[in-house]
């Protein structure tokens, strides 16, 4: 048989371009699909951190613009010029891994330094509807036969970034394109790619998709939609996600497109990296340790207190935040529980970035505990590790939780998870009560309700296990002993594939699907 082919469109990898866990996702699941016998090639946009990662091979592809059937004109010029030449292709390997790759090469839109998706004042490029739209364009141009040396069973698209792709597949469809399965992977449905309605005509879109069941969304064009709406398949990082965002709580306007579409929307849970996330072999964190030997860990705190300048106490019950400093991770809350920790023998060391609120209160616990709290500000890979190894308890109080990556880290690292009770931290954590406890499933500590108290009570319940070493232990070593791997998820969306490439609704056995 055959092996099915992929072509798994997103806009970053680890770890050539990285500002979330997609690109961890994407460094992950293309390999294992490929260890299941799928033929995966990744679509990327030729960012400059990514460009430097690829070793080219064989000639460049021409993506034209214009004159696709079912579309008006296809994308009009690149910003900037008037008759630019046309974005290409380029094939090649990610040079880690060999992983087969094609980069999206487009003047003007993609060579350029600092973040991908914002400029220097934190703003969305002016050009983004374009960077994207050539993304999904080039995919669905791939997709249906771009390449006739390789034609993709499946067109795999990530996050709004790819959506895109789906409503010009469409309309390929439409005039009678080869049409390969579309499958559309939901990240965090509160970035969504939306754009006023004037952009249609330059992106090549045609009025008829521009209406409250195609992409249009409160009189403006939605990326995320189109994915939704123009897919096979619609798959999200886990399985409590998959229910809430069918809801309006979390549908973030989009629950409604969502309920529609129940029957083939799954939720697989995300896995995790044993090459890049094993304390025993990690090379950012050595000596190495496992469950039944942890005197690496206790190196590891004595390592990162060092570093940060927190007071060399191996007995201090270390708290640790490895997040996005905002509103969305529940970090909001926690300045206010800074000094009962304190107060209590903890000690906090914060690494990330974002609102600039959250940033200065953290700062201020700083100042008012020194030795006690450190934070720093931006994101350091080796950092990263140091602190997930080092930290006794990883906090991921979210208001939302699509997947959560950080919280498998930190099982894998014998760091217990505090979480509030929703999307994959919920699928993936459980708290420490007394019954879990005699059961042995406890994992960390849960709560359910965004406010301080239910956070306070459950900073508690960790000072409390601390009391107790034998308990401790014991969930430690239960914690670390959790394989979340990227097998599993492979097996899962192999299924969806097969189905999407015939059209076929799926109910996945274990995944829950919505």
């Amino acid at each position: 048989m055959n092996p099915l082919k992929v072509l798994y469109v997103c806009s970053e990898v680890y770890p050539l371009l990285k500002t979330g866990g997609l690109a961890d996702v994407s460094a992950g699941l293309p390999p294992a699909l490929a260890a299941q016998g799928a033929d995966v090639r990744l679509l990327l946009p030729a960012f400059p951190a990514v460009a430097a990662g690829v070793t080219p091979e064989g000639p460049v592809l021409p993506v034209p613009a214009g004159g696709a059937p079912g579309l008006p004109a296809g994308l009009g010029p690149l910003p900037g010029t008037s008759h630019g030449p046309d974005p290409w292709l380029q094939r090649g390997r990610i040079g880690a891994s060999g992983q087969p790759v094609w980069l999206l090469h487009a003047p003007g839109l993609y060579g350029r330094g600092g973040n991908p998706y914002l400029d220097g004042s934190g703003h969305p490029w002016p050009d983004s509807a374009e960077q994207f739209a050539w993304l999904g364009w080039a995919a669905a141009l791939l997709g249906t036969g771009l390449d006739p040396t390789w034609c993709p069973d499946v067109v795999h698209g990530h996050d709004w970034h790819a959506g895109l792709a789906f409503a010009y597949l469409h309309q390929l469809r439409l005039s009678g394109s080869r049409a390969p399965g579309a499958v559309f992977t939901i990240h965090n449905l509160a970035y969504q790619g939306v754009f006023p309605a004037n952009v249609r005509e330059r992106l090549g879109l045609p009025d008829a998709l521009f209406h409250m069941q195609g992409l249009e969304f409160h009189g403006q064009v939605c990326f995320m939609k189109a994915g939704l709406v123009y897919s096979d398949a619609i798959t999200t990082v886990s399985p409590t996600y998959a229910r809430e965002i069918t809801g309006p709580e979390q549908g973030c306007g989009l629950d409604g497109v969502l309920r529609q579409r129940q029957e083939v929307l799954h939720g697989i849970l995300n896995g995790v990296d044993e090459v890049v996330w094993n304390p025993a072999t990690d090379p950012l964190v050595q000596p190495g340790f496992d469950a039944d030997h942890l005197q690496g860990k206790a190196a590891a705190k004595a390592r990162l207190q060092k570093a940060v300048g927190l007071q060399p106490q191996p007995d201090a019950l270390l708290f640790s935040v490895v997040s996005r400093l905002t509103e969305q991770k529940g970090l909001h809350l926690l300045p206010a529980v800074v000094d009962e920790l304190v107060q209590r023998g903890g000690q906090l060391m914060v690494l990330g970035a974002g609102d600039a609120t959250i940033e200065q209160a953290l700062a201020d616990c700083v100042a008012r505990h020194p030795g006690r709290v450190a934070l720093r500000i931006g994101y350091d890979e080796a950092l990263a590790h140091g602190v997930i190894a080092g930290a006794d308890v990883i906090l991921l109080p979210s208001r939302f939780e699509p997947c959560g990556l950080t919280q498998l880290y930190g099982l894998r690292y014998g760091t217990l998870p505090l979480v509030r009770a929703v999307g994959g931290l919920a699928d993936t954590v459980t708290d420490c009560s007394l019954e879990n406890l005699d059961e042995g499933s406890a994992s960390g500590f849960v709560f359910h309700q965004l406010n301080g108290t239910e956070l306070s009570a459950a900073l508690r319940r960790a000072f409390a296990l601390q009391r107790r070493p034998a308990d401790w232990r014991a969930v430690q070593r239960h914690a670390m002993a959790l394989r979340f791997d990227w097998a599993r998820a492979a097996s899962a969306y192999l299924q969806v594939y097969r189905r999407a490439a015939t059209r076929t609704p799926l109910a996945i056995h274990g995944t829950a699907s919505a």
